[in-house]
């Protein structure tokens, strides 16, 4: 759908924001303070991105309140509390998604007693299994399959490629992007005769409402279990889910997460990019885990950990601090070692 034109005091009206400057700037897309031009909408949230805003061409700016009469770039201003929320708002309006294409493609493969209830989007190729179960207003998209007996819930957006496993279920208003792998069987052996025997692994993966799983990532089903991911969780790009891993509410899991089997994550933890979780352990509610940690241990709640192995991160700046200071205390050792050598 081509983006529609707004002008500025029409995007403040949308944003609820104060209109500083020319009321009629038209505005037909939005961009990175770098890129955009005049007919562009940008945002200004942190005084490090100040001298992108004074270079910008941008014909509109939302302005965090402490930048209203910042020096010099756009004239034409939009002061809001905050400029990526509003932005998020005028995006919808400027760029809106395109409407989807109800029905079932003609080249989809459909199995035996699927069912739906309500209007369905089903694009080519995808394959549906037999008594798999889809709620009303879902998105099926080019190359999905979905496998025997899954449920998904309504309003769910399946984007194209993306593998639905046996034993998944899926809430309401799920979203996994494309290539996206979940219920799958997990990473599981046994030594038998000095060889690697696989587990089977017959347990189920619930995923719960609002949740969203990036491209490419993966999550597994339970061995005899269930995995499981809570309501509001979002999951990033290439982030690894062990089988039975029981993630809490309102997540944020950040790109290539790895989390081994079995770990319990409370509600309202950050996981930030590149992290490893060992298995079996337990996060605490509002946990905070830096990117590339590598957690070995149980991490209390509201407890921020860093480095490896993870450890309260204000430790690990003050460790890292006194390092620093040692470097030319040791150079200075070493110089008088050295001149103590020559002198003998």
């Amino acid at each position: 759908m081509p983006a529609r034109h707004f002008t500025a005091r029409e995007i403040a009206e949308l944003v609820g924001g104060e209109l500083i400057g020319r009321p009629d700037v038209a505005i037909a897309g939005a961009a990175s303070l770098e890129e955009a031009g005049p007919g562009d909408l940008s945002f200004l949230a942190s005084g490090a991105y100040l001298p992108y805003f004074r270079r910008t061409s941008a014909g509109v700016v939302l302005v965090a309140p402490q930048y209203r009469d910042a020096a010099a770039g756009p004239a034409t201003r939009i002061v809001v509390p905050d400029p990526r929320g509003a932005l998020r708002v005028a995006l919808h309006a400027i760029a809106p998604a395109p409407p989807p294409v109800w029905g079932v493609h003609p080249t989809a493969c459909i199995g035996r007693g699927s069912r739906w209830t309500g209007r369905i989007a089903v694009g080519p190729y995808a394959v549906l299994g037999e008594r798999v179960r889809l709620g009303a207003d879902c998105r099926i998209g080019a190359h999905v399959r979905i496998a025997d007996g899954a449920v998904v819930g309504d309003q769910c957006r399946i984007d194209e490629q993306v593998v639905i496993a046996a034993g998944a279920e899926l809430g309401d208003r799920v979203v996994a992007k494309a290539g996206a792998r979940i219920s799958t069987e997990g990473f599981g052996y046994s030594p038998v005769a000095g060889r690697h025997e696989r587990l089977p692994h017959t347990g189920r993966c619930q995923v719960g409402d609002d949740v969203e799983i990036g491209a490419n990532a993966t999550v597994d089903r339970g061995s005899v279990g269930t995995t499981r991911i809570g309501p509001g969780t979002k999951i990033d790009n290439l982030v690894q889910v062990g089988h039975t891993v029981r993630i809490g509410a309102r997540c944020i899991i950040m790109a290539q997460v790895g989390i081994a089997g079995t770990t319990t994550i409370g509600d309202d933890v950050i996981l930030a990019g590149q992290a490893g979780l060992a298995g079996q352990l337990r996060v605490g509610d509002r946990a905070r885990i830096a990117a590339q940690s590598g957690v070995i241990g149980d991490i209390a709640a509201d407890a921020t950990v860093s480095g490896y192995p993870a450890r309260d991160h204000r430790s690990v700046l003050r460790q890292s601090a006194a390092l620093s200071r040692l470097t030319p205390l040791v150079t200075s050792l070493e110089r008088l070692l050295h001149s103590h050598e020559r002198s003998d």
